[in-house]
């Protein structure tokens, strides 16, 4: 069986089929190459209609023909795969019939409008977390996330799926140390807030001003106090009983939508 009727399937040792495997399981080949995979027909669809360059997709017999035809039209080169290939070549459990390799967006702070806040991630390393607050800065109609040297690639198959299609739409910015992200931040005239669960005020309490940058840390041990003279205040999530923290997406979450709400 064949794609256009002249190339065959390609099977697990095509070339470009094991660039896909380093594109889904290496940062490092994401970095070199530019390029992220997207896995299932939904992200596929959306990223073609995030204007997003996908630059080839793989697909297996049975993927849907009007997906593969908005693919062609938009330039995309389509290849066919055995039964099974992309089950081995993408991150994802069981394979949903399609995957793409697409460029990785060129985002840049510049470009965020000043009034818009930013949502700063600095050592998150749990792909789930890290997609979930992309997902949530896009509810909460945040400017970018940044993502601190430390913190998880935003890149990664795992991240984009938790993102549930968000990474296509909010820019998203891989950046430097910490303390120079957010020195860079003050110098764009940014508030920055971190949390903490001691000695600081209630995040209700505090002003979040247009433009604000919400600076979330590591799951397990949140943000280095080393940074507090990074930051122009701390504030803390109020918590009833012998619970300490919450979990850094919900964390952010809460102060996300906190932003949004104040507008």
């Amino acid at each position: 069986m064949t794609d256009d009727g002249n190339q065959p399937r390609l099977g697990s040792r095509n070339p470009r089929v094991q660039q896909v495997r380093r594109l889904a399981s290496s940062r490092r080949s994401r970095a070199s190459a530019g390029q992220f995979v997207l896995e299932g027909p939904t992200l596929v669809a959306e990223a073609l209609d995030a204007d997003v360059a996908v630059l080839d997709a793989f697909h297996e017999p049975a993927t849907d023909a009007a997906l593969l035809e908005r693919l062609r039209d938009a330039g995309v080169a389509c290849h066919a795969v055995r039964e099974g290939v992309l089950e081995a070549a993408g991150d994802a459990v069981a394979s949903q019939g399609i995957l793409a390799v697409a460029a990785i967006p060129d985002r840049r702070l510049d470009d965020v409008p000043r009034e818009r806040a930013v949502l700063v991630l600095v050592g998150v390393a749990d792909p789930g977390n890290a997609g979930t607050l992309i997902r949530v800065a896009e509810a909460a109609a945040f400017g970018a996330v940044l993502f601190t040297a430390g913190s998880v690639d935003p890149w990664s198959p795992k991240v984009v799926r938790a993102s549930a299609g968000s990474v296509l739409r909010v820019p998203v910015i891989s950046t430097g140390a910490a303390h120079a992200v957010l020195d860079d931040l003050r110098d764009r005239g940014r508030r920055r807030i971190g949390t903490r669960a001691v000695d600081a005020v209630e995040y209700t309490e505090v002003p979040f001003p247009r433009g604000v940058a919400i600076v979330v840390g590591n799951e397990a041990h949140g943000l280095d106090p080393a940074l507090d003279a990074h930051l122009d205040e701390w504030v803390r999530i109020p918590m009833a009983g012998a619970v300490e923290s919450l979990n850094v997406a919900m964390a952010g979450t809460l102060l996300a939508f906190e932003v949004a709400r104040r507008g």
